[in-house]
């Protein structure tokens, strides 16, 4: 006899010091951010939320979110960051998960969540296609760009410790990757 899938009352019951998330029937549950992982999404927001969000010394037209919900068909994950172009989000929803998949999604890998980032939900983003997400690794120091194309993901470029880069969908702006290890 097989398991019951979980549900969305199962990650409800979930403790206040986790995150959350179903995936094809599968409750996953992490520990809340160690602090480097916060430190590095924190400033990732900050870096792109002023020229994107918010048109600051950029082009704008983005919305820009830290750990929203997914709710995508009967999967409900939480990326680090999201951002949806404003013109496929004209209207800012006044609700308590997101049911349009974002254009680019984040997520700040750490010791418990890589595997799961990379091999459950990365597949899912592109079945909704999400057409670009990065992966953030702050113990390694790098940055992996994957731009969706035919359904899967191509990586873009895996970009090392230091100096400055101009990364899809975000290539407006010169990203110092240094600024991320807070350096």
């Amino acid at each position: 006899m097989g398991r019951k899938p979980a549900t969305y009352a199962d990650l409800e019951a979930l403790p206040a010091n986790v995150v959350g998330e179903l995936v094809a029937g599968e409750l996953y549950s992490s520990p809340r951010p160690a602090s480097r992982h916060a430190l590095v999404s924190s400033l990732l927001g900050v870096k792109l939320g002023g020229p994107f969000h918010l048109g600051e010394g950029g082009p704008g037209g983005w919305v820009i979110l830290d750990e929203p919900e997914l709710r995508l068909r009967e999967d409900v994950l939480v990326p680090d960051l999201a951002g949806w172009r404003r013109e496929r989000m004209p209207v800012f929803p006044d609700t308590g998960a997101f049911h349009l998949a974002p254009d680019w999604a984040c997520e700040v890998l750490s010791p418990s969540t890589a595997w799961l980032d990379r091999n459950v939900k990365l597949p899912v983003y592109a079945r909704e296609e999400v057409h670009h997400v990065w992966l953030v690794d702050p113990e390694a120091r790098t940055l992996e760009v994957f731009r969706l194309e035919g359904g899967r993901y191509a990586l873009l470029g895996q970009h090392e410790p230091g100096g400055l880069v101009r990364a899809e969908p975000f290539e407006a702006l010169e990203l110092e990757l240094a600024l991320l290890w807070g350096k």
